[in-house]
């Protein structure tokens, strides 16, 4: 091991990424989906936007709250796929102090605005169904870049203690960070002093923002659920509940990699490293990949749109 890694550091230089810890020899193979699902995220989330950018009919909120949730997803993939990539591939292992401190402001920033988001999107399909006549007079362009400011400072502000904390520990044992990026918990867990109040302002912010968004989330579709019901015909139902499915995908999508990838660091003492770091993974790579298919598939507008662009491209 070299002297980097044992002598004793306030703050070090540069923290040391492994990767996926115990599974070394198979991060060439892993790689491979790993980068088809970042291309998928890539690709798809910029087609989202510029379908919505060049189609006039869906300059509309629920689809300028997509444009939110795609470029969330873009940063969140771009801030740690490449480098992940990197180490996969060239044994490039060594990040920045600094870099490791944004990286892991981004992460958890962005997170939280992703959730944000998703209270947005559930508040706009409950007025758009229950109250359709009252959808365009409240939320206007005006409401909706309000939401959108509340969702960004509340993110901004709730992720902003993180870096901080992790600057304030000693770190005299090890920079070496058993992770394929700058987790929180696994970065602190490497200093040496007692880290209670990281863990425990981890876990504030983990239910805060379930414990508020989740909720709001429930009761606005299960309202929507009984207004899908109560209507007259089979046909009418299916059309309204297939507006709302993709949601609820791209929900479900979401929050349970996040609720177990940051139970089971805190709890899951007996689980393997390497399935920590593969849930963690899944957590950053799955939702940004299927967000673009299952709107792209289940919104019927966006749909149109894009089938529209490859059959012109075809004549």
């Amino acid at each position: 091991m070299s002297e980097s890694n044992t002598a004793n550091f306030t703050n070090p230089s540069t923290f040391i990424l492994l990767g996926i810890p115990g599974l070394e020899a198979s991060h060439v193979w892993i790689s491979i989906p790993f980068c088809a699902m970042y291309t998928i995220a890539i690709l798809g989330n910029f087609t989202i936007l510029f379908i919505v950018k060049t189609e006039q009919s869906l300059h509309g909120p629920m689809y300028y709250f997509l444009c939110m949730l795609a470029v969330t997803d873009l940063v969140l993939s771009m801030a740690t796929v490449p480098k992940m990539l990197s180490n996969f591939w060239f044994n490039s292992r060594e990040i920045n102090f600094s870099a490791c401190l944004t990286q892991m402001y981004f992460i958890h920033c962005f997170s939280a605005m992703e959730s944000g988001i998703f209270v947005a999107l559930a508040l706009d399909r409950y007025v758009a169904i229950c109250d359709p006549l009252r959808h365009s007079s409240t939320l206007t362009n005006s409401v909706v870049a309000k939401i959108g400011l509340a969702v960004v400072l509340r993110s901004g502000i709730l992720a902003l203690p993180y870096p901080f904390l992790v600057r304030r520990w000693p770190y005299c044992r090890t920079n070496i960070i058993p992770h394929s990026y700058c987790d929180h918990i696994s970065v602190v867990k490497l200093a040496c002093a007692d880290i209670q109040i990281s863990s425990y302002y981890g876990l504030f912010v983990l239910f805060f923002v379930i414990g508020i968004d989740v909720p709001f989330i429930a009761v606005s579709y299960i309202q929507i659920l009984r207004a899908i019901f109560s209507l007259p015909t089979k046909d009418a139902r299916m059309k309204t509940f297939g507006t709302c499915g993709s949601h609820l995908c791209c929900i479900l999508s979401f929050y349970l990699p996040e609720f177990f990838s940051s139970l089971i660091h805190r709890f899951g003492h007996k689980v393997p490293q390497h399935v920590f770091v593969l849930i963690a993974n899944v957590y950053l790579l799955v939702p940004p990949m299927l967000h673009p298919i299952i709107y792209g598939v289940r919104t019927k507008q966006i749909r149109d749109r894009l089938l529209k662009l490859f059959t012109r491209k075809e004549t």
